[in-house]
């Protein structure tokens, strides 16, 4: 699995910085080819999955109380879409918040594995799930997705690691940020995701925002490693189109 790379930071933070990084990554065991080979077209004009269309609201009920999210289909209309038509599904509820990071500094509270509703399957093997769509009995796994304040349309499949480049993003990684967790792969996000629980700009550019806790950060600063998402609803928008918004 590719590890995530940082720009240095001084001691001693830079390696507890490369702690939290680590721990956001090694939970998913996405196989990813390591020979090069062309990117085909990314992008909702060649999706198989649907891309939100305008804004939505998603309401988690979870075992520590409700959280709101704010989903940004301009920003991040694949990635948003994706999640809505998850939620849609069914696929969250029942869930567990499987990685919580607040030590040695707040980092994210993650979550969504699929496999985690399912009691058969081991705490120890969360984190290691995707989506299977139920058509095709194949992971889906969509690419990374990174919206630019001076672009249409956002770009898709390649980190963006250029200096400063948190200034030009439409959604960074603020407090409260809602983003999709993955492995070395930037395109083998499917379902996982993650809240920052504090600025995260070293994952700017890295991972896809789509979207914000709009109610109930203090619910998020509560959960605790085992906590559920019991049910996930959208509670307004969330209107899915195939091909571009």
């Amino acid at each position: 699995m590719a590890i995530l790379f940082s720009p240095p930071l001084p001691s001693p933070w830079r390696f507890k910085w490369a702690l939290l990084l680590l721990s956001l990554v090694l939970p998913l065991t996405l196989s990813a080819c390591a020979a090069e080979r062309v990117t085909p077209p990314l992008g909702c004009a060649v999706a198989t999955t649907p891309c939100l269309s305008g804004t939505a609201k998603v309401a988690l009920q979870t075992s520590r109380g409700e959280v709101i999210l704010g989903l940004d289909g301009k920003a991040a209309p694949l990635t948003a879409g994706n999640f809505v038509d998850l939620v849609k599904r069914g696929v969250y509820d029942g869930t567990v918040f499987h990685r919580v990071v607040r030590e040695p500094m707040p980092f994210v509270v993650q979550g969504g594995d699929p496999i985690s509703a399912d009691s058969k399957v081991a705490p120890s093997d969360y984190g290691t799930g995707s989506y299977i769509d139920p058509t095709t009995r194949e992971a889906r796994l969509i690419p990374l997705e990174i919206g630019l304040k001076s672009e249409v349309r956002p770009r898709y499949g390649q980190p963006l690691t250029t200096p400063g480049i948190t200034r030009e993003l439409r959604l960074s990684h603020e407090r409260g940020a809602l983003a999709m967790a993955r492995s070395g792969d930037a395109n083998s996000a499917s379902a996982q995701f993650y809240v920052a629980l504090e600025a995260l700009p070293e994952l700017d550019g890295r991972y896809a925002v789509f979207g914000r806790v709009t109610k109930g950060m203090d619910v998020i600063d509560r959960i605790q490693q085992g906590d559920k998402i019991l049910r996930a609803t959208v509670i307004e928008g969330g209107t899915l189109v195939k091909g571009e918004p």
